[in-house]
């Protein structure tokens, strides 16, 4: 007998006749010999009318009766679920999130999971029924008990977590796609189905704007060992899986909010190589690196700064020893690049091979500002400083000198309280099974993100940690974070301009905060640029396979689009584009990596 958790969506119930399907489903589960937990969403687009109804009321109506009121969606599908499997002969019981012991931060509209005491449901699976629980909601630890709501994506995060307190086989997120697909197929009809994906690969699309999971429920399928699998409730297809490492016996408690970061980790066999004042247009990147590729050189980070003028500034990491090969490519294609337009400052190559990189790691940084700010704070008190950053949902990395290592990876374990781990000490991949990884599971494109860039920063330990601390501070979430190569003196400072990503909506919020302290703090301008879009690559299997961030540069160059911005990680490769070319840099990409298929996908309204 198996214990199952499914999630069905708004859109599943969102009809007496979708809910009878849906009680049908279940009753086929149950008699497969299975234990069934449904945890469900308001029907359709109920919730958006309650909001709706809310601001006809006020204008700015309270949380707490906002969390009352968006409650009661999925109230009314948990009971009109539970009378169907009923009417089907099948016993069954409609819980609410406090019903099932969901106990909550006391954050309306936003509440994180604390705990799960599933002691009732529980109760009511051993007796033959099926529990069915209204997603979205729990209920406050304080003493007032009050009703709380989790935000978007709450039913997914309700059922993942109720899974992993329950130590269920599997949760199941029915929804109205046939499952996780390679791209968006509004975007791209040659979207094809996955059948199989890593956590990591998926948070990293989730958070790009994958919507078929939200990145909180991905999160705690990773953090808890959840096998997690997305498929249709339209049909009986198998959907795609999404794999998580085995059970680490986690604690339940603070199951939302247990510490960030999971362990620090170091890499000293690392060496910088950066070109200097390349001119900025389309294909330069595409030829470096194809020139990289073709030396059978693998590279670790690749970074390019914002713009200055018409040129720009493109560094990347590579072993000790590859250092004077990848030295002498970059050297030798200075004159196939050419000097910028506007006549400014010729091309050059810098290296340095006494460099780490430091890294902090965990799942349970997504959604929380304040962690790159925490890390280089913590660097900026140790007198490390930055030199490179790269950052992803679960990890953020820095280069710095290498003879600040040992007090860097000091620092981090103090503040962030745990134990460091070679990057090296890991045991490496089967080669065999390396090569059957592909390079690129999906491409994901992000257009509700602003560049935000801050110039003439000074060039010393603690400024990145003012800025990124100054950001968390007021609730700014940022993506890309970007420290330009080259140093500028304005006046007896050296400076350097460090640019970043965040939500369009918070753009202003950014530029106003920063120019406020701007002077004080010796910086230059502060530049918002609202017209950009992300376009995106993730896939285990890059780190193994050389050659993938030529082909995602090339495909953007044969477009003739040009980049503006360049991040990457192990399983992550991000490039900010122009907003108007943004779908057929998405699309050009997903052909570069053959993701396409001569199947149309078929996608529900």
């Amino acid at each position: 007998m198996a214990l199952m958790v499914q999630k069905y969506g708004g859109t599943s119930v969102g009809s007496a006749e979708r809910i009878q399907a849906v009680a049908r489903r279940i009753q086929a589960t149950v008699a497969q010999g299975n234990q069934v937990v449904a945890v469900v969403s308001a029907m359709g687009k109920t919730t958006d009318g309650l909001v709706s109804l809310a601001h006809e009321i006020s204008q700015n109506p309270s949380r707490r009766e906002l969390d009352m009121l968006l409650s009661t969606g999925e109230q009314i599908s948990i009971a009109l679920l539970s009378m169907a499997l009923q009417e089907l002969g099948q016993p069954a019981r409609s819980m609410t999130g406090a019903q099932v012991g969901i106990v909550t931060e006391a954050h309306h509209t936003r509440a994180r999971i604390l705990e799960i005491k599933p002691d009732r449901l529980q109760a009511a699976l051993d007796q033959g029924e099926v529990v069915v629980v209204a997603g979205f909601q729990g209920i406050s630890h304080s003493g007032d008990l009050e009703i709380t709501t989790l935000g978007r994506g709450g039913s997914d995060t309700s059922a993942v977590a109720l899974a992993a307190a329950l130590g269920a086989d599997v949760c199941e997120i029915y929804t109205d796609v046939p499952g996780i697909l390679t791209t968006d197929p509004r975007l791209v009809p040659e979207a094809q189905l996955m059948t199989e994906i890593t956590a990591d690969e998926m948070l990293e699309l989730a958070s790009l704007g994958a919507k078929v999971l939200h990145p909180r429920a991905v999160e705690i399928a990773r953090n808890y060992g959840v096998p997690l699998v997305v498929r249709s409730s339209w049909s009986d297809e198998p959907g795609t899986r999404v794999v998580s490492a085995p059970n680490r016996s986690r604690s339940l408690v603070g199951l939302e909010i247990a510490q960030p970061v999971d362990g620090v980790e170091f890499d000293s066999d690392q060496a910088k190589v950066a070109l200097l004042h390349v001119p900025d247009c389309p294909g330069v990147a595409a030829k470096l690196f194809g020139e990289i590729a073709g030396r059978n050189l693998n590279v670790d980070l690749i970074i390019q700064s914002i713009h200055d003028g018409n040129s720009n500034d493109i560094a990347f990491t590579v072993g000790k020893a590859s250092l004077n090969r990848a030295e002498a490519v970059a050297e030798a294609l200075l004159p196939v690049l050419g000097s910028p337009k506007d006549g400014g400052e010729m091309a050059a190559v810098m290296t340095d091979a006494d460099i780490a990189k430091v890294s902090i790691e965990g799942a349970g940084m997504i959604g929380r500002p304040g962690v790159a700010a925490q890390m280089f704070q913590a660097l900026a008190e140790a007198g490390v400083n930055l030199q490179m950053i790269s950052t992803s949902e679960v990890k953020v990395s820095c280069v710095i000198a290498a003879a600040d290592r040992d007090r860097a990876i000091e620092a981090l374990c103090r503040t962030f309280q745990v134990s460091s781990s070679n990057l090296k000490a890991a045991e490496p991949l089967d080669p065999a099974l390396a090569s059957t990884l592909p390079p690129v599971r999906g491409v994901a494109l992000d257009r509700q993100q602003a560049q935000l860039a801050i110039r003439s920063v000074p060039d010393r330990p603690g400024m990145a940690a003012k800025i990124f601390t100054l950001l968390a501070e007021h609730q700014v979430s940022v993506d890309m974070i970007i420290q330009s190569q080259r140093c500028r003196r304005v006046g007896d400072q050296l400076t350097r301009d460090i640019a970043c990503t965040v939500a369009r909506t918070d753009a202003a919020t950014a530029q106003s905060v920063l120019a406020a302290v701007a002077p004080q703090w010796g910086c230059g301008a502060i530049e918002i640029n609202p017209a950009i879009a992300k376009v995106s690559v993730v896939g285990a299997g890059m780190m193994y396979q050389p050659g993938v961030a030529t082909r995602f540069f090339q495909a953007l160059a044969e477009s003739q689009i040009n980049i503006q911005m360049i991040a990457t990680s192990e399983i992550k490769i991000c490039c900010l584009v122009d907003e108007a070319q943004a779908i057929d840099a998405l699309q050009a990409v997903h052909q570069a990596f053959g993701l396409g298929g001569r199947e149309r996908v078929q996608v529900s309204a």
